[in-house]
This record gives C-alpha cells, sequence and structure tokens, in this order.
C-alpha cells in the first residue's frame, strides 16, 4: 500500500499556518482542530516548515509565556522531510522511526497533496495485520 492510498482512505485536508502567525494562533488552532503539527506554508503553498506542538512547548520552556508572541518560523522545523505519493507505507515508517518523527507533509509533482501521522499509519499497519489473520483463519478453517 502507498501513501495515496492512506490520504484516499483519512482525506486530503491540509491545516496550515503561516510563518507570520503567532504561537498562540498555531497553539489555537492545533487545540481547535485536535491535531500535533502544522504545516507551515509560504504564498503560493511551498511549505517551508513543520510545528509541532513539542516545538511550542519547548519555545515556552526557554522563554516564558513571550513565547507565545513569537512567530511561527521562530519555533518551527525548516528541514522538512517529506515523502511523495507514491512511497510504500513500510518504507515511510522506517523514515519515521529512523528520523523521529510524527509527521511527514506528502508531495506530488513537488505540490502538497496531504500531511500523514505515525498514527494513521500505524492504524493501517494494524488493519493489514488483522487482515491477514483473518486471511489465515478462514484458510485454514477450509483446509480442516
Amino acid at each position: 500500500m502507498t501513501i495515496d492510498q492512506i490520504l484516499n482512505d483519512k482525506g486530503r485536508e491540509i491545516i496550515s499556518v503561516s510563518a507570520t502567525q503567532t504561537l498562540r494562533e498555531a497553539a489555537e488552532t492545533l487545540d481547535t482542530r485536535r491535531i500535533g503539527a502544522v504545516v507551515a506554508l509560504e504564498e503560493g503553498g511551498k511549505v517551508v516548515g513543520v510545528l509541532s506542538e513539542r516545538d511550542i512547548v519547548r519555545q515556552v520552556a526557554r522563554n516564558g509565556e513571550p513565547a507565545l508572541r513569537m512567530t511561527v518560523g521562530d519555533a518551527m522545523t525548516r528541514d522538512v522531510i517529506t515523502v511523495d505519493s507514491a512511497t510504500k507505507v513500510d518504507d515511510a515508517l522506517q523514515l519515521m522511526t529512523d528520523r523521529r518523527i510524527r509527521h511527514l507533509p506528502v508531495l506530488r509533482n513537488d505540490r502538497l497533496i496531504g500531511v500523514v501521522s505515525i498514527g494513521d499509519l500505524v492504524k493501517w499497519k494494524i488493519a493489514e495485520t488483522e487482515a491477514e489473520a483473518e486471511a489465515m483463519k478462514s484458510y485454514l478453517s477450509a483446509q480442516y
């Protein structure tokens, strides 16, 4: 299965912020949408960063309440790791594990088409494993 198929199931809505927004505004977006990270886009839709809850917490721990007035651009991860929509789920899981990230922007022809989380991929992996186990049970019960 590919990342594109995961997006077909979960949807392709992209929650984004601007790098010029404040961390308070970004935190409100995360809270309202009940998500753990947002993609920072510049005009034209180019990915310039990813801001996670952890990024905000780090800034608050270092700077206290004034951190919430900092911009997304001051706190976001700029070296964004992305995957192509044709990437296999197992390869994306390995990338996320190796790089210790929980969210992957998904590109097709260098254009952002969605975001997947480690939870999205683990959910699929569990469903795949359960389907294989069920198929094995059916096969064995038909044989005996």
